[in-house]
């Protein structure tokens, strides 16, 4: 699972550095307004054009405030969190907890038993031992990890409706890292819905996109996915849907060849993989958990999971330039150079050029 921790955060923006809406739009009387807000151990951008800036710029506020509400209901970090509270209380005691949780975590089981208990926000134990590897402490041993996973299992976690939730296990803590983000772009979607706002964009550090409307004279808003391999360039296009990348952290960013941020809860071990993984979905929230499972699954297990979700595409993307692709109707177009590096096309980023604050 993926972790919201500063340095890790930092190093995804490392990661995806052409992950942006890269169309310059025509000359238009509409307004951009660009803000960007520190929350949930990352930096969140929301771009909006609007007739009236101060407009906008109002909504924005708004929307980032629903961010910072939200990361002290799922922060594992900070102690007073909904969550936090809720990972020293529930074990064998059906503990209380505001809608939002509830909302997230009866929509994360629903991703593990998609992909049959791959996605798990149980995996806490495990992030806690791999995160001490990262930060120089020693390998965890088999028996350390056998040990630990006694404490993981998304079928240990009861649901008690309207708003009750109990851990079946003595240790079990959620880490909602790898699906959280996605629940907040959703929200802060909504907010700026509810405040006039019909044509905006907005990212979770770079991870996790989601786009409204479109810019003016476009009918989307174009973005150039995470390609490891600089050969393909693999582009989509956002109207009213989200799109997530996950990849596992290189040991170049880590400073540690034996670790790597996303978990596989099958072996409590940090995946080994050779892709870079992109879905586009209908909301933030399954984008954010789908590209977790996919990327944890792979190409041959992951297409029949997009098969079953309407309005999806995935691409899996190697750093050799390999591509798997599966779509229920969304299109990731490749341009593919042969035998030349694709060049970032940074200078498209302009589309920020011309904001108001």
């Amino acid at each position: 699972m993926r972790w919201s921790s500063w340095a890790l955060s930092a190093a995804s923006a490392l990661l995806f550095p052409s992950f942006f809406p890269l169309s310059e739009p025509p000359p238009s009387e509409t307004s951009l307004v660009h803000k960007t807000k520190y929350a949930m151990g990352t930096v969140y951008e929301i771009a909006a054009y609007d007739d009236s800036p101060a407009h906008a710029s109002l909504a924005m506020d708004r929307a980032f405030a629903e961010i910072v509400r939200l990361d002290q209901v799922m922060s594992n970090y900070k102690p007073e969190s909904d969550l936090s509270r809720l990972n020293r209380c529930a074990h064998f005691h059906a503990e209380q907890v505001p809608q939002d949780l509830y909302r997230i975590i009866e929509e994360s089981l629903r991703y593990s038993k998609i992909s049959g208990g791959k996605f798990d926000i149980t995996v806490a134990p495990l992030v806690d031992l791999w995160k001490a590897a990262i930060r120089g402490d020693r390998v965890p041993t088999q028996q350390q990890l056998d040990q630990v996973r006694v404490c993981v299992g998304f079928k240990k976690v009861e649901l008690i409706p309207p708003d009750r939730v109990e851990f079946h296990s003595p240790c079990m803590r959620i880490d909602l890292g790898s699906i959280g983000k996605g629940y907040a772009v959703d929200r802060a979607a909504e907010v700026l819905r509810a405040n006039g706002i019909r044509n905006a964009f907005v990212d979770a550090g770079q991870s996790t996109l989601y786009g409204m409307g479109s810019p003016p004279g476009q009918d989307a808003w174009e973005v150039h996915l995470r390609d490891p391999s600089s050969r393909i360039d693999p582009v989509v296009r956002l109207h009213e849907n989200s799109v997530s990348t996950s990849e596992q952290t290189p040991a170049s960013l880590l400073g540690n060849a034996t670790a790597g941020h996303i978990i596989d809860p099958d072996n409590g071990k940090p995946l080994e993989t050779r892709y870079a993984l992109s879905i586009v979905a209908k909301t933030a929230i399954a984008s954010d958990a789908l590209s977790t499972t996919l990327l944890l699954v792979g190409p041959d297990k992951g297409r029949p999971i997009v098969r079953a979700v309407a309005d999806a595409a995935a691409i899996w993307v190697s750093a050799e330039g390999q591509t798997e692709t599966v779509s229920t109707g969304p299109e990731i177009r490749i341009h593919a150079k042969e035998g030349a590096l694709h060049q970032p096309r940074i200078h498209q980023a302009n589309f920020f050029a011309r904001e108001s604050r």
